[in-house]
């Protein structure tokens, strides 16, 4: 592990639903750079860990540190909304289903928290998504309404949404399992392009093949808990634990079926 201090750092993450554990004092640290994938079954808690970075699921214990804030602070309300609307503007979020406003064109969609939350101008708020949708290969559907694209296509605009806010970490949740497979591949290129440019990011996904070209370590989560982590080569190539290699042979065996 580098000794270097996290840039991200999930200490002693708990999360109850009443009797039910969900993350079971789970410690995570992520490098300034480093991309992490977080692997595992259907309701093994990844979602929820990621969630509670950025305290949309918030944590029943534990704490979540970006840099030398912490996020999930208990505050009275009004302060706790002051705190942690500048907090999330520093970490973007793509979803399992894009979450774009219909009414709204594509560059309406990407334009609108930039002008809300940092103040920009118009003018200056359209040069920032025309940047952030060339990189995203969509610059040619500025003008579309999201009923015109495809489900990669609005993928894409929701990664292009959460860049314009120049966020310092990028959490991607499940973002290609709702696209049909000749799609995921147009979402999975963006983000190897925001992973070439080291942007930090934390991945939940069922896609191994990315993880392992991609991640620089493999979390694979089972039952609210951590069960091995590490470099992809091993996770996925030598996985020490008998619950990774069911997972991984069971998932394999899905694949090929």
């Amino acid at each position: 592990m580098n000794d270097a201090k996290p840039f991200l750092d999930i200490r002693h993450a708990q999360k109850s639903y009443g009797a039910l554990e969900v993350l079971k004092d789970i410690s995570l640290q992520v490098q300034r750079g480093q991309i992490v994938a977080i692997i595992g079954p259907s309701g093994s808690g990844k979602s929820t860990l990621l969630r509670a970075i950025n305290d949309l699921d918030p944590l029943t214990g534990g704490e979540v540190w970006l840099e030398d804030t912490q996020i999930n602070k208990h505050l009275p309300h009004r302060q706790y909304e002051k705190h942690i609307n500048k907090v999330r503007q520093d970490i973007g979020m793509v979803f399992q289903h894009f979450n774009l406003f219909p009414h709204l064109t594509v560059r309406g969609n990407v334009t609108l928290a930039p002008k809300m939350l940092k103040g920009l101008s118009e003018e200056e708020a359209i040069t920032l998504a025309e940047e952030q949708l060339d990189k995203v290969g969509l610059l040619d559907r500025i003008d579309y309404y999201p009923s015109r694209l495809s489900g990669g296509q609005k993928q894409r605009v929701a990664i292009a949404r959460a860049l314009a806010m120049k966020p310092k970490v990028m959490l991607f949740d499940e973002a290609t399992s709702a696209l049909d497979p000749e799609l995921v591949e147009e979402v999975n290129q963006v983000m190897k392009k925001l992973a070439e440019e080291h942007m930090t990011m934390v991945i939940v996904t069922h896609e191994m093949g990315f993880a392992e070209s991609v991640c620089d370590r493999v979390l694979f989560m089972d039952q609210g808990v951590v069960v091995e982590e590490g470099p992809p080569g091993v996770i996925f190539r030598n996985p020490q634990n008998e619950r990774t290699r069911n997972f991984l042979r069971k998932h394999l065996e899905g694949v090929r079926s």
